[in-house]
């Protein structure tokens, strides 16, 4: 046996569930008499739901094809190789199934010569490659394209990225090094670290082709096809495939250290893949790819081995697998169907909501308010937004006018609700109001309406005490920006139905929303975490240690912004309101701060300042607060906040304000931001051990966020 199957078999025998993609060959005719092509197709033999990856069964399968099409163009039976992929897709990238299971530095290191060893043999055909890349390509997807001597992309291709960093990775069977020697360090650092670092950006063919990542671009509907007759031309010598000369001069370090720059301010030096990354990519300018190969395998090795990586996967199994069956939900069966959606409130929030109503359900959307004026400022804002998804392309005309046929106001509730089946409130975060608005409601809408809150902190059951039929009632709170974050928290206030429950959550399917279902109590899940997390770096503050410290202490936590940027981002206002309502809950662990009371009565939206194009603390709310004497150093405060996190989520899952641990993970990643490298929050927590110190247990089993024993 060759050492390559050698290393794959064991890799094979780790991994026995593994879905095997086949390499299938078949052999055309070559237009315009250029001779034979060895077609080869990637397809796991399922449809595009279930997208085509590599394993180490199916790199044996790939490796077997090679040693066909090797021997043919040996023979002078064909004289190209072309790969492509099923219906839809390309292929995506190793199968991280199988990565979970490794428990020794050396099968992990095998995995990366494996898919190396394989993928270097497209290259050293003896006769062109081409990649055709039909569909979604992504991670060892893109890579095994990299190896071919030509490219094509069908512009239709949805998905095309290299998202290993993302995930707590390096590109590891080329990406690192082929890259930037094919397209320069510029483009190669937008595609590994700055796309991948924004939340797992995605390249359309378009811009695959603009990148200079593809040679040639096709439409989709002839595009093998066109594909195949490009090829043709190109071995006829009829095109000549021309690329940039690759600047490796300074302009190749400047590269490299913009991406460090990327890679600081999103996780400043607390996730190691991209630094790794970068490494590879920095030693690849002097274009010897083997050495980048074996870089590439001991960082794929090391990082598959560490918890970052771990937390990654983990992190992304909650979004893509247990967001689409949410824990505890009632069976679906018991949905009522929605065909009108009211939307009491006709502010920002509001509007935000009717749009996406709007949009997702594509059913008549009705605003009120309080007067005529602000019910037709909300409808224009609505209005405007899908003007603008018009002009961005991303509705056509039609879509367009039907859309805003579909959002109205009107001032009578009886008239804009008399028919709806679902009507949610976004009206001033106040218990008082809030009862009177679903009281109101009550009394016009259908019997089995379903009446919903947007509320971020207030009890649901309380809102709903004063009603004839409180078991309609359900929280459903968004997170802002509505369009952006996905999160949706369901709560089901003590009265709340299945029926009503389990329309919630089919209204949230629709809404394309990652729903998570949480008790009745209060802030609920996200604002629950963050209050108490912000509130004690708050009185970390007031006790005196100093803002810089604070900044400094939690950048470790590779945060998307600071706490004090994030309480300027929520509003010094809401957070104020949160923390009291909190306070009142739970008065021996979240306190109200004299000092953001100050902030919020003087007007001030946050504590900096923008002066000479940088923050600075604004002296003016500097004026206004009082400090103690009692100052921390960062390692202090990290431990502090820390503590009071893990204590808190701690005690939530005591109370059963969700099912398990993976849902306060999946609330933290899709409402909070929160990277996938700590896993949301709870492995960072179990890793460090900071949970077995403050609730002396860990939230999650070995393994499970973490390297197998």
């Amino acid at each position: 046996m060759t050492s390559t199957t050698e290393l794959l078999t064991r890799g094979a025998e780790l991994f026995p569930g593994e879905v095997v993609t086949t390499a299938h060959v078949r052999h055309l005719d070559l237009p315009l008499q250029a001779g034979k092509l060895a077609v080869i197709t990637l397809d796991n033999g399922f449809d595009h739901t279930k997208p085509t990856t590599f394993g180490p069964g199916s790199l044996l399968k790939l490796s077997a094809a090679l040693d066909q099409v090797e021997a043919e163009a040996a023979e002078g039976k064909i004289v190209a190789v072309a790969i492509t992929g099923k219906p839809f897709i390309f292929a995506v990238g190793a199968d991280l199934k199988g990565v979970e299971l490794l428990k020794e530095h050396g099968d992990a290191l095998a995995i990366g010569k494996g898919g190396h060893e394989v993928f270097k043999r497209i290259a050293a055909l003896p006769v062109p490659s081409f990649a055709f890349y039909n569909g979604a390509a992504m991670g060892g997807g893109v890579e095994v394209g990299l190896h071919c001597t030509y490219r094509t992309v069908s512009s239709g291709v949805p998905a095309f990225s290299l998202p290993e960093v993302f995930l707590g990775l390096v590109p590891g069977w080329g990406g690192c090094t082929i890259l930037p020697n094919l397209v320069g360090p510029a483009n190669a650092v937008k595609v590994i670290i700055e796309n991948s670092m924004a939340q797992n950006k995605q390249l359309k063919g378009k811009e695959v082709f603009e990148l200079g990542i593809a040679d040639a671009i096709f439409e989709p509907a002839d595009f093998l096809e066109q594909s195949i007759l490009w090829a043709a031309k190109v071995l006829k010598g009829e095109v000549v495939v021309e690329r940039p000369e690759i600047d490796r001069g300074e302009n190749w370090d400047q590269c490299i250290a913009w991406g460090r720059a990327v890679a600081d301010g999103k996780v400043h030096g607390a996730a190691p893949a991209a630094y790794r990354a970068l490494d590879i990519m920095a030693a690849a300018k002097d274009g010897d790819l083997q050495k980048g190969f074996d870089a590439e395998d001991q960082a794929l090795a090391d990082l598959i081995m560490g918890g970052e990586l771990r937390a990654g996967i983990y992190s992304f199994n909650l979004v893509q697998r247990r967001a689409k069956k949410p824990f505890g939900a009632p069976d679906k069966s018991l949905a009522r169907p929605v065909s009108k959606v009211g939307v009491v409130g006709a502010g920002l929030m509001a509007s935000q909501l009717a749009l996406l109503f709007a949009r997702r359900l594509e059913v008549p959307v009705v605003l009120t308010d309080i007067d005529q004026a602000r019910i037709d400022k909300g409808v224009g804002y609505v209005h405007g937004e899908i003007d603008k998804l018009l002009a961005k392309g991303r509705v056509n005309q039609d879509k367009a006018n039907k859309l805003k046929g579909l959002v109205s106001g009107h001032l009578d509730k009886a008239t804009a609700f008399g028919d709806a089946d679902f009507v949610i409130e976004a009206v001033f975060e106040e218990m008082g109001v809030k009862q009177n608005v679903f009281a109101e409601l009550e009394a016009v809408v259908s019997p089995t309406a379903i009446l919903a809150t947007n509320t971020s902190s207030l009890s649901v059951t309380e809102m709903a005490s004063k009603l004839q039929h409180p078991e309609r009632v359900v929280g459903f709170h968004f997170f802002n920006p509505v369009a952006i974050l996905p999160l949706l928290e369901i709560v089901r206030a003590e009265k709340t139905d299945d029926a009503s429950l389990a329309t919630a959550f089919a209204v949230a399917k629709k809404l394309k929303k990652t729903a998570v279902l949480t008790k009745d109590a209060p802030a609920f899940v996200v604002n629950r975490i963050l209050t108490r997390f912000m509130g004690e770096i708050q009185n970390i503050i007031d006790e005196g240690t100093s803002f810089e410290t604070v900044e400094k202490a939690v950048q470790p936590l590779g945060l998307p912004m600071s706490p004090i940027a994030l309480l300027e981002l929520v509003g010094p206002a809401i957070a104020l309101h949160v923390s009291e309502t909190l306070h009142g809950a739970f008065p021996e662990r979240f306190t109200v701060s004299e000092n953001l009371a100050k902030v919020v009565k003087a007007g001030k939206r946050g504590f900096y300042i923008w002066q000479d194009g940088r923050q600075v603390l604004d002296p003016e709310v500097l004026e206004l607060l009082s400090f103690g004497d009692s100052a921390l150093t960062e390692e202090q405060v990290r431990e502090r906040a820390l503590n009071a996190v893990a204590q808190e989520i701690g005690l939530m899952l005591d109370e059963g304000v969700v099912g398990e641990a993976q849902d306060i993970d999946l609330c933290m990643i899709t409402g909070a931001g929160w990277p996938f490298h700590l896993g949301g929050i709870t492995p960072y927590l179990d890793r460090e051990g900071v949970s077995e110190r403050v609730n002396g247990k860990r939230f999650l089993a070995p393994g499970l966020a973490s390297v197998p024993a």
